[in-house]
């Protein structure tokens, strides 16, 4: 049986007293949580970038690479914003592509935030 291993990174510090975890490592599987952009006064695009850098310090940690991530989901507090994210994606993703939903949601959990993406990702695929 594979124990669960939390997996941390500068890159993406823990969330302060909270309830949850940003990344466990099961076997060879991480299980990212939404992650959310570190500056929530930035555009849609700058958000997108920051959300995607906390996946990559994490996968990295993880002895990974963003080849990896097979899934994300993005959640968007404005669907117009797809363009921005689509924008940021390419640029961590620029060859074979994860398996992506978008959905479009009404808020946040912070004001200001536009985007959260949680991700899969199997290491050494």
């Amino acid at each position: 049986m594979n124990p669960i291993v939390q997996i941390t990174a500068p890159g993406a510090p823990e969330p302060e007293n909270s309830n949850f975890t940003n990344c466990l490592q099961v076997g060879n599987q991480l299980f990212l949580s939404g992650m959310i952009a570190s500056d929530a006064s930035a555009d849609a695009y700058a958000q997108s970038v920051s959300c995607l850098g906390k996946i990559q310090a994490l996968v990295e940690a993880a002895g990974g690479s963003m080849n990896d991530v097979v899934k994300i989901t993005v959640f968007l507090t404005d669907i117009a914003h797809r363009s921005d994210f689509s924008r940021a994606r390419a640029e961590f993703f620029p060859g074979r592509k994860p398996c992506s939903t978008m959905v479009g949601i009404t808020a946040l959990a912070q004001p200001g935030l536009v985007v959260e993406i949680e991700a899969i990702a199997i290491i050494n695929l």
